[in-house]
């Protein structure tokens, strides 16, 4: 019998394994009154995000501040037909994300077991509106986690969220805001008719919110003065501070800013306007942002005289940058008649949804909302966890 010898097994070319794909996990949900707009925005970018590129991982916050693990299924989280989408604690079993430093494990939890290892993640997007979420809290949680993710941090969130400072820090960077007066709770508490009386001077109309909302919750327009006092109760609903802003005569105008990639600073879009129909809304509020789009005309780019269209997108980009602001953020100005360009603010996770401005007016800036979500996720993942 002759020797045998066995063919040597042909190595595998380094370049012939396919690479991991980027783990990303999707944070959504929260404690916030804007809990469905969230989940909504996540539907969007759930159908987007491109599958060859990104592992996906849903992870859903009830309003209990559970995490979960989410359903993978973009309709589950749209609002339709004016049902409001929730992240329930039966979602899915409890996710524990690791603190230990360089980890960026997340865990499941169910009742009665050993934890169990869901996976590493590379980034999060959270996906959060409001507090508890948008304001530096969650974004604190994860550099302790030590995990990449997109948007701000947590100071620039944090300013972002309440619009007392945010207009101390705007009008400190010599960025022009609006006439406003802020009720806090120990005033309102102490001395409820120096509240309203102190508030007289900004004249008619007002506008009055909670300092630390979005999405257009608890805001009242206020034309008699008789009406005050109920409106900063309806503030107070949502926000024991509250913020009082004097009617700007004038356009309101949109622009959206994108963080630049290593070198290269901010960019600001072409200027959005929304334009509502005063007849069934009073001005863009919650109904008419996510309810009633029947009523609702959204122009972009704005028609605007081209000087005035740069001016905004150079405000915008000043303002990014004067809170500190990455990866992220809608910057909201009022245009006079006189084309004085006044800042109201700036909404460092501003609605996500394709059919939202922001993306919207990306899309008309030559940015896609698939490739708008792809631009973000790299910006979070050269972003140095940490102090930077």
């Amino acid at each position: 019998m002759s020797d045998a010898t066995t063919a040597p097994v042909p190595a595998v070319p380094a370049d012939a394994v396919p690479p991991r794909r980027v783990r990303v996990a999707l944070l959504f949900g929260g404690r916030s009154g804007e809990h469905a707009i969230s989940a909504s925005t996540a539907a969007g970018v759930l159908r987007a995000i491109d599958r060859d590129r990104y592992d996906v991982v849903p992870v859903g916050i009830t309003r209990a501040g559970r995490w979960v693990v989410a359903a993978d299924d973009p309709a589950r989280w749209q609002i339709t037909d004016g049902r409001l989408p929730e992240v329930t604690a039966d979602s899915g079993a409890e996710v524990l994300l690791s603190l230990t430093q360089g980890e960026r494990t997340l865990r499941t939890l169910e009742p009665g077991q050993v934890p169990a290892v869901l996976g590493e993640v590379d980034v999060v997007f959270p996906l959060l509106h409001g507090p508890f979420g948008e304001d530096g809290t969650v974004q604190g949680l994860l550099e302790l986690a030590d995990v990449h993710y997109v948007g701000a941090g947590v100071l620039a969130s944090a300013v972002g969220m309440d619009k007392h400072f945010m207009k101390l820090v705007l009008a400190g960077q010599g960025l022009a805001v609006g006439p406003y007066t802020v009720i806090r709770p120990g005033d309102w508490a102490r001395d409820r008719q120096a509240c309203l009386e102190a508030v007289e001077p900004l004249g008619l109309p007002l506008f009055v919110k909670p300092a630390r909302a979005g999405s257009s919750l608890g805001i009242t327009r206020v034309d008699d003065l008789a009406d005050l006092e109920a409106a900063v109760e309806a503030a107070r609903e949502h926000d024991p501070k509250v913020i009082v802003e004097a009617g700007i005569d004038g356009r309101e105008i949109e622009c959206a800013v994108l963080g630049g990639r290593a070198g290269a600073g901010p960019r600001a879009s072409l200027p959005g306007e929304i334009v509502v129909d005063h007849g069934s809304h009073a001005f863009y509020d919650f109904e008419a942002k996510y309810l009633d789009e029947a009523h609702v005309d959204l122009r972009c780019p704005a028609e605007l005289p081209q000087h005035v269209i740069d001016e905004i997108r150079e405000v915008a980009v000043r303002t990014f940058e004067a809170v500190g602001a990455e990866g992220l953020s809608r910057v909201d100005v009022f245009v006079t008649p006189d084309e004085r360009v006044i800042v109201n603010e700036i909404n460092t996770m501003p609605g996500f949804t394709p059919f939202s401005m922001y993306p919207r007016m990306w899309e008309a800036s030559g940015v896609t909302y698939p490739e708008l979500v792809d631009e973000l996720i790299q910006l979070a993942l050269e972003r140095p966890t940490g102090l930077r």
